[in-house]
């Protein structure tokens, strides 16, 4: 689990992909203090384990479900990524709960000036656009950041200097993809209210069903 807050930009030294899987080594200083093989660390917005690392470097595994579902598969030797260790129980929630199971890839669309921000509109399929709403929270590249609005084919969130200078939203520009988490809260209320399930008829919640399924 992590919060979205990133903890640095790390550097991709080496990348194998195959048909069905990858490898990943990438440069990073911070995250690795304290860091074990085994542990996660999410790479804009994608959790995986690390399976060898030195001072400065880490690898790790991606599978093929991995490279179909984000943009890793887009990432060269020298790219910049997003890193962020795994929440600590005494680590200060400054974002939101965020898994690292990326729901699907985005678009940048449009970015524009709007004070001291930048706002970016984002699109993204339908289906994920469901569990969007305004002034909720999403991950972009593993990124916690509040939403504006909703459109019909997009959202809008803004960046402040810091996340803008400090993370790769501010080294990507118009076209480029972005990996989306939507909330994870967000998604289980939706499950539960039969919203969004193929194949399911939707159900109404009720102080009954909540007791069927141990919330009350």
């Amino acid at each position: 689990m992590f919060t979205g807050i990133v903890e640095e930009l790390g550097i991709v030294r080496a990348l194998r992909l195959l048909p069905k899987s990858g490898q990943l080594t990438l440069e990073g200083k911070k995250v690795l203090n304290g860091t074990q093989i085994g542990d996660s660390i999410a790479i804009n917005g994608v959790c995986l384990t690390v399976i060898r690392q030195s001072e400065r470097e880490f690898t790790v595994d991606v599978m093929a479900e991995t490279l179909t579902k984000t943009n890793l598969a887009e990432l060269k030797s020298g790219s910049r990524v997003n890193l962020e260790r795994a929440l600590q129980l005494q680590t200060r929630l400054g974002g939101h709960l965020v898994s690292g199971h990326v729901d699907g890839i985005g678009s940048i669309r449009r970015i524009t000036a709007w004070g001291i921000a930048q706002v970016y509109e984002i699109t993204a399929p339908s289906a994920l656009l469901s569990y969007v709403l305004p002034k909720g929270s999403i991950a972009i590249d593993g990124i916690s950041l509040t939403v504006i609005d909703v459109e019909t084919d997009y959202f809008t969130v803004s960046l402040i200097p810091h996340t803008f200078e400090e993370t790769t939203l501010g080294l990507k520009g118009v076209g480029a993809s972005v990996n989306l988490e939507t909330d994870l809260i967000g998604k289980y209320v939706a499950r539960f209210m039969g919203l969004n399930t193929i194949g399911k008829e939707k159900q109404d919640l009720s102080l009954g069903f909540l007791a069927e399924h141990g919330f009350v």
